[in-house]
């Protein structure tokens, strides 16, 4: 059986779900069972999938499709999906594929609950 290449947390808050990627890199070698791991975790009962980011380096296509996998998701739920963390170049790639209006962005996870919690 092959290891896994993914490293992450899962926190769940009330109804929040905080997913924290330990990897630098979410790129295609770890987004197919990222995927699965989405798929369990968005579920029609959560408020908010919060996806730290804060480890991350890198992304690419693989990796961006996760996270819209995880978008399509929540969409049916009408869920938001909050990254937090991203660095610059992470960023870049979002905006140059133009999807930066499917998130919302934070700096930290305590921003985003935050903010969540005065949306009350």
């Amino acid at each position: 059986m092959k290891k896994s290449n993914l490293n992450f947390t899962v926190d769940q808050k009330d109804n929040l779900v905080i997913f924290k990627l330990n990897n630098k890199k979410l790129d295609a070698e770890v987004s197919g069972e990222l995927k699965a791991k989405f798929l369990i975790y968005t579920q029609q009962d959560v408020e908010a999938l919060i996806i730290d980011l804060s480890e991350v380096q890198y992304v690419d296509s693989a990796g961006l499709g996760a996270l819209l996998l995880a978008k399509r998701q929540m969409n049916q739920y009408g869920t938001p999906v909050i990254l937090v963390g991203t660095n610059e170049s992470v960023m870049n790639l979002i905006n140059i594929s133009q999807i930066q209006s499917q998130f919302h962005f934070f700096n930290s996870v305590e921003g985003a609950i935050k903010a969540l919690s005065s949306d009350d």
